[in-house]
């Protein structure tokens, strides 16, 4: 009879591949090969990719199942499975399910599982499902470094909360404009714009990168001012820094609305509040998922800040 290393529960966190989507979606790989080829699309690729994640799962799970109690989950069971406190959490995916799983987990540690490394650059997927024999122990013992990713979190005043690992959206789900009051600290204007994005740490290479770039290039070019950008890094900042910054986009300037909080940090000591005057439409979604979303229309008020709760990615 084999025996664990030791009883503790290891939850492997795994998704549906794009071929799998597909045979859901139109009941048998036969249907599924004949509308992505009359697309002109490469279904081999698909059937490759599949078979890369399966194969890179059966690896983490004979790597898992002598050290400890595995239990898979489902990307969509997510958000309503309660981690336990000593439970050691193993994401393998793209980027974008490890963020999916740090919103849900608390003091765990994560492992991001790179399942494919030909195909996925994977910032946050740093190890292989061959590294987990050696990583998982070194987590057991607590010997293994750990980084610690502060996430933000929209509460509105009815209750209802969100967080974000990268960031948060605050606008209306059409391109028409989004119509709100914005306060900070003692100040407080009306606002009329494209929306509020408001980036974490970790979020700071994507979103708000391209928001920084954006400006840069807008007053260069309106030749108000030279604002001098690394295309890398310079924008960026630490993953666990105790603050977020929000950008309003294209905010229009009028009788009615102004556009000077326009961009700033938010920390412990001044949270962003928003009131929404937008009758319908109005949503706050957070990591480009938006259909989990909050509905923010008229009279709410969302207070944004630095979550208490806080990711642990081991590195």
């Amino acid at each position: 009879m084999n025996q664990r290393m030791t009883e503790n529960k290891i939850i492997l966190v795994q998704r549906r591949t794009r071929l799998q989507e597909l045979i859901v979606r139109y009941n048998t790989i036969q249907q599924a090969q004949f509308y992505i080829e009359r697309m002109g699309a490469d279904f081999d690729d698909y059937v490759q990719e599949d078979q890369k994640y399966h194969q890179a799962l059966e690896a983490a799970i004979a790597e898992l199942q002598p050290l400890g109690r595995v239990q898979r989950l489902d990307r969509e069971h997510v958000p309503s499975f309660i981690f336990g406190p000593e439970d050691v959490v193993v994401v393998l995916g793209q980027d974008g399910l490890v963020a999916n799983t740090m919103k849900y987990v608390t003091d765990q540690p994560l492992i991001g599982v790179n399942p494919d490394p030909q195909r996925w650059d994977g910032v946050l997927l740093p190890f292989t499902a061959r590294d987990l024999g050696k990583i998982v122990p070194e987590v057991f013992r607590r010997q293994r470094q750990v980084k610690e990713v502060r996430l933000a979190r929209a509460e509105l005043n009815d209750g209802q909360s969100l967080t974000g690992v990268n960031d948060l959206f605050i606008g209306r789900r059409t391109h028409v404009s989004a119509r709100y009051e914005i306060a900070v600290g003692e100040r407080h204007e009306q606002q009329s714009s494209s929306g509020i994005i408001v980036s974490t740490g970790m979020g700071s290479t994507g979103w708000f990168k391209s928001v920084m770039a954006g400006a840069a290039g807008i007053m260069k070019y309106a030749g108000q001012q030279e604002v001098q950008l690394n295309s890398q890094e310079s924008s960026a900042f630490s993953w666990d820094a105790p603050y977020l910054y929000y950008s309003v986009r294209e905010p229009f300037p009028s009788r009615t609305t102004a556009a000077e909080l326009v961009f700033g940090r938010i920390d412990g000591e001044k949270p962003l509040k928003i009131i929404s005057q937008m009758p319908e439409n109005g949503v706050i979604f957070s990591d480009g998922v938006e259909s989990d979303y909050l509905e923010f229309n008229s009279g709410i008020e969302a207070t944004i800040s630095v979550a208490q709760q806080k990711a642990h990615l081991v590195i």
